[in-house]
């Protein structure tokens, strides 16, 4: 895989020798059992795959690239490039704009940019609107373009379906930048919709099969649906594609409700069987890779885990969501949330806000906690959440010796 330029206090020389062990033991990537770290009393079970993936690396190294070529003139990212604070911060640190929040609100007026302005398109992707607009002022969005590869890849798999007659269902959370990239991309082919879980599916099968009036689809998925949209006709053959940091096994599980119920409800085999493209997962290998060795991860006995990753990151809120079904969880952005030994200042999915948890470390010998983060968390920041809790539980002697050991 290509290797890419990025900051070098994105890097740690521990958790860079940590994965190149256990590639150079598992090229193959079939081994998920996580790598158990001993640090005196204190014992972490850190994930097998965690941390920068392919599209965040070539993303981080396009941006700054874009800001060395481009000295005096203005620079705008789109919107955040990739769902880490301290990247984003580093980015705007160096003069970056940013165009809008990550939501879509404005931060500034289209009529402020002029054609000798750089625009950074995100690793999200962005929507084929904003793509003209920026066109129409004279900017190439291509040129700095950091869209990852594996989103344009859903892209392109949700074009052939569309043009191969199926609406498109995709498997996303609504809001977020890849979603609408991703729903503007499939609408330009084909009848799309999106659908944020598997109860949204279900409502959607209700529409499939007739059990609730057509004109109720209006409502229940109101900006959710492409311009035109006709639920009587548009809902007769489809095809799921997802926002590629989903948690696979929703994603899996929605394509195969929707394939049950739409190859009951048309009972003809071979009518059935063209009712339903089979359009594979369409999750990127880090999403997966990393929610497998999540999993893989929770089978070993653990006090509680510690995700690290923005608070807007949907891959990392899945991690999370994979975590609190087996032990307490605390989600948080980087080592300044670990208060103290008796104090986390950690984000809830559920409450959508920070919050401080007193007493989290239970009075365990050895202390056993587990470790990952999201697909935009350098691992530096994940050495320095190990090298917090070592100094809080007092073992940072064994930091010294365990970077020795795997150097």
């Amino acid at each position: 895989m290509k290797s890419f330029s990025v900051p070098t206090h994105y890097r740690s020389p521990l958790i860079s020798a940590i994965k190149q062990k256990r590639k150079a033991e598992d090229r193959m990537k079939k081994d998920f059992a996580p790598t158990v770290l001993e640090l005196g009393t204190l014992q972490i079970v850190l994930a097998r795959h965690f941390g920068f993936c392919y599209g965040v690396e070539n993303a981080i190294e396009i941006a700054f690239r874009a800001i060395e070529e481009n000295p005096g003139k203005r620079i705008f990212l789109l919107s955040e490039m990739i769902h880490n604070p301290g990247v984003n911060a580093d980015l705007q640190a160096l003069g970056v704009q940013f165009i809008m929040d990550t939501k879509g609100k404005m931060l500034m007026d289209w009529g402020d940019l002029t054609s000798d302005d750089v625009v950074i398109i995100p690793a999200f992707g962005t929507t084929l609107e904003m793509e003209k607009i920026l066109r129409d002022k004279g900017i190439d969005p291509t040129h700095y373009e950091t869209t990852c590869p594996f989103v344009e890849k859903v892209w392109n798999r949700a074009e052939k379906i569309g043009d191969d007659g199926y609406t498109i269902v995709v498997h996303g959370k609504p809001g977020h930048e890849e979603t609408r990239a991703t729903f503007s991309h499939s609408k330009a082919h084909t009848p799309t919709i999106v659908v944020k879980d598997m109860e949204q599916a279900q409502r959607l099968g209700r529409f499939i099969t007739g059990e609730l009036p057509p004109e109720q689809f209006y409502t229940d998925f109101k900006g959710q649906f492409s311009e035109g949209f006709d639920v009587s006709k548009h809902l007769q053959r489809i095809g799921v594609v997802n926002q590629t940091t989903m948690l696979a096994s929703e994603t899996q599980a929605i394509a195969d409700y929707l394939k049950q119920l739409i190859t009951s409800h048309y009972q003809t085999p071979a009518e059935a069987g063209e009712r339903f493209a089979d359009t594979r997962d369409t999750l990127c290998y880090a999403t997966n890779d990393n929610q497998t060795a999540v999993q893989a991860m929770l089978e070993r006995p653990a006090d509680l885990a510690i995700v690290i990753g923005g608070y807007n990151s949907s891959n990392t809120s899945h991690l999370v969501e994979l975590c609190e079904m087996k032990l307490p969880t605390y989600f948080i952005n980087d080592e300044h949330c670990i208060v103290s030994e008796t104090e986390i200042n950690h984000f809830g999915l559920h409450t959508h806000s920070e919050k401080t948890t007193s007493g989290y470390l239970p009075a365990s010998s050895p202390l056993r906690l587990m470790i990952t983060s999201g697909a935009s968390c350098p691992d530096a920041l994940v050495e320095r959440v190990i090298n917090r809790l070592a100094v809080l539980t007092g073992n940072e002697h064994a930091v010294r010796s365990l970077t020795e050991q795997w150097a």
